[in-house]
């Protein structure tokens, strides 16, 4: 986290880690909250943040939030994955709400950001079968008919949308353009008829689902923004996803970290700790060293976006995403191998955060994708 925190940072950082030791602090506890690991979001667990004022943390003030920034946003972030606390839900809901916050109505805004505030979950639906990292390629289709679109097609991948409110669609309205053009997006309620929701099963277990759209009516008022401008609204949330997904990752790195290096003390062979021999010690050095420069990366992005809301930090948060996802799973891995069979087990944890950083790096935008982009920025 920054190396010199305020006091209110400090104390909400001070506030989430004894929250989170105290609700799901032991495994026993985590396993109840998710049904032995299947489930990744607790609702219970999630209302509890609400009533705390938590989940508006990046919800402007008029909406009941607390209207702080991009660092802050972190700290919440790094924190609670630190803890481990069930509420996958929340990065999606802050992804979708940031946008209806943009572009949204007075309508939707009253809509969507009160009910973040409040404990209610949301969703963004981008893949397809045949669009994941060309995002762009998307095909499902929304016609206009009489008071509004009638959208027809099906979406993958998309997280928390069984335990979400509302679906931030992307969808072609306008087949004949090309392909970054006649994009438009829409807040579709999950239970609209014409939708159907199933999941996926994961490694990770139940968060992410397929989305069938059949002549699913969502009328005019349910657009979100400029009709046919989807893209580039989709384009000016790039900062934030990125920069969530880093945080999060971030947080289970340093768990992972903590665990082994608790670990590496403790286990005794051939007569002194493991980590006491120069294979282990400089292996936990290189991974110490690599997790402060994501810190202070995370830190300085964070800190930049703060300052400039507006820009669009197209190098830095594909820095930052690149590296805090490859590191959680570097980590993750390293803790695996130095606990050995133990690694193995799910009495210890350390398999359930390997599960969790395999994914990460690509969601949200590949590894590949993140280097793509930054190659860019250089000219390349």
């Amino acid at each position: 986290m920054p190396r010199v925190l305020s006091d209110e940072r400090r104390d909400l950082v001070r506030a989430i880690a004894d929250f989170c030791r105290r609700e799901c602090g032991t495994k026993e506890q985590r396993d109840k909250l998710t049904a032995n690991g299947q489930v990744q979001h607790n609702q219970k667990l999630y209302e509890k943040m609400a009533e705390l004022g938590w989940l508006g943390i990046a919800v402007p003030e008029e909406y009941g939030g607390a209207g702080l920034g991009m660092t802050d946003l972190c700290l919440f972030l790094r924190e609670t994955s630190y803890g481990l606390a069930p509420i996958s839900g929340f990065g999606t809901t802050v992804i979708a709400a940031a946008a209806y916050e943009k572009f949204g109505t007075e309508e939707q805004k009253r809509t969507v950001l009160e009910g973040v505030v409040g404990g209610r979950v949301e969703a963004i639906s981008m893949s397809e079968p045949g669009a994941g990292s060309d995002v762009a390629a998307l095909n499902c289709r929304a016609a206009r008919t009489d008071g509004g679109y009638l959208v027809n097609g099906q979406k993958t991948w998309c997280s928390n949308a069984h335990i979400a409110d509302h679906v931030l669609l992307i969808a072609r309205t306008e087949p004949g353009a090309s392909k970054h053009d006649g994009l438009t997006q829409f807040l579709v309620p999950t239970d609209a008829d014409g939708l159907q929701i199933r999941g996926i099963d994961t490694m990770g277990g139940k968060e992410v689902n397929d989305l069938y759209f059949t002549d699913c009516f969502v009328p005019d008022s349910a657009v979100v923004g400029v009709p046919g401008q989807g893209w580039t609204q989709l384009m000016a949330g790039l900062n934030l996803e990125r920069m969530i997904l880093a945080a999060l990752m971030l947080g289970v790195a340093r768990r992972a970290f903590d665990d082994t290096l608790a670990y590496v003390r403790q286990r005794e062979q051939f007569g002194r700790p493991i980590g006491s021999f120069q294979a282990l010690k400089h292996r936990i050095a290189d991974m110490a060293t690599e997790l402060q420069c994501a810190e202070l990366l995370l830190d300085d992005v964070a800190a930049a976006i703060d300052a400039e809301p507006d820009r669009v930090f197209a190098r830095e948060a594909s820095m930052a995403k690149l590296k805090c996802t490859e590191l959680a799973k570097h980590i993750t891995l390293e803790g695996v191998q130095m606990m050995g069979g133990y690694g193995y087990t799910t009495e210890y944890g350390m398999e359930a955060l390997l599960r969790s950083t395999i994914a990460s790096t690509v969601y949200g935008g590949t590894s590949e994708i993140q280097r793509e982009i930054i190659g860019r920025t250089y000219g390349l």
